[in-house]
């Protein structure tokens, strides 16, 4: 392309559009092609690492590269690790079908301030009850077979089995017989029953004719964990089949120390079962009515429940429950 000047002053005309025009520029470097370039760089490789610096140096390069390989690898795959889900540890112990709260401290002394409230009672239980401190089975049946018309007309006024209504209210009629100051109400007994297990329902369990609940309900172990007490084991497994730490038992959820202080045998069969309800319903009001209790008193009642369970939400849910089968056995 040749140059003009205008008025003195060289000027280059314009590119024609579409028409590429390449300027080398003076800086740059020409490079070999690519395949020469590699071919040359290789055989200088080769002939330097011939000499003694090269065969000290690459080995080091190589185990240089190695970890910083390794290195990078690592910082792309730990954290993905440590970020990734883990599965969620199972609890081995079977846990119950309706909630079960801890099982029976001995005795302590509750703290604070007691709820307030009326003391729930119920309809009284009505029948001939066998007197007498030895109870003897009636014929075919139980001594709390006496209550079942009461059981009959009650029970599904207040949702309660027919066989659990009998075991409860037969436990009032006999503290009324023996400790008639404590003024112990079956509201309470059902109550207890239902938070407990569910009238003997717990862990898939049905109440049988017998008043026993089978399977036997057995809770979880009382080894500190979950929120429960540990109570390393007192009876060798022989009530809770656990010879490692103690486990509440039966419908009314003893633990095994307790039981072996407070068991009673309601039926007359010579067994004092905690698995049967008749004998743990009497079994729990006596219980309830030591220390010369008087349950009629608000302080007494409140007194009594906290003995059985420390837990204040627990003691709301027995008064709710019992109070809601009095006002129920009343309509």
């Amino acid at each position: 392309m040749t140059a003009t000047k205008v008025e003195g002053v060289a000027v280059v005309p314009a590119v024609t559009p579409g028409r590429r025009r390449r300027v080398p520029f003076a800086h740059a470097v020409r490079l070999p092609p690519p395949r020469q370039a590699a071919v040359t760089a290789a055989r200088a490789t080769r002939e330097w690492s011939r000499r003694p610096s090269g065969r000290l140096t690459v080995p080091g390069v190589f185990l240089l590269a190695l970890v910083a390989a390794t290195a990078a690898a690592g910082a792309l795959l730990v954290p993905a690790t440590i970020g990734g889900s883990k599965p969620v540890a199972v609890d081995a112990s079977a846990a119950p079908t309706v909630a079960v709260p801890p099982a029976l401290p001995l005795d302590p002394r509750p703290t604070g301030p007691l709820p307030t409230g009326a003391v729930p009672t119920g309809a009284f239980p009505t029948g001939v009850v066998p007197t007498g401190p030895a109870v003897a089975p009636t014929i075919g049946g139980r001594p709390s077979d006496a209550l079942a018309a009461w059981a009959q007309q009650v029970g599904p006024k207040v949702g309660i089995p027919p066989t659990a209504m009998r075991a409860y209210g037969y436990a009032e009629q006999m503290l009324a017989q023996t400790n008639r100051s404590c003024a112990l109400s079956w509201t309470t007994l059902a109550a207890i029953g239902q938070v407990e297990s569910g009238h003997g329902s717990a862990n898939r369990a049905q109440l049988g004719a017998d008043g026993k609940a089978l399977p036997e309900i057995i809770g979880l172990r009382l080894d500190g964990t979950g929120g429960r007490m540990r109570i390393i084991d007192t009876d060798r497994g022989a009530l809770d089949k656990d010879k490692i730490y103690d486990r509440a038992i039966g419908p009314m959820q003893f633990i095994p120390t307790t039981w072996q202080e407070i068991g009673a045998d309601a039926d007359g069969d010579g067994v004092k079962d905690p698995h049967d309800l008749d004998d743990a319903a009497l079994a729990a009001g006596n219980y309830l009515c030591k220390g010369g209790r008087n349950l009629s008193i608000p302080g007494d009642w409140w007194n009594a429940i906290l003995s059985y369970n420390d837990v204040r939400r627990y003691a709301q849910a027995v008064y709710d429950t019992a109070d809601r089968y009095g006002r129920a056995s009343r309509l």
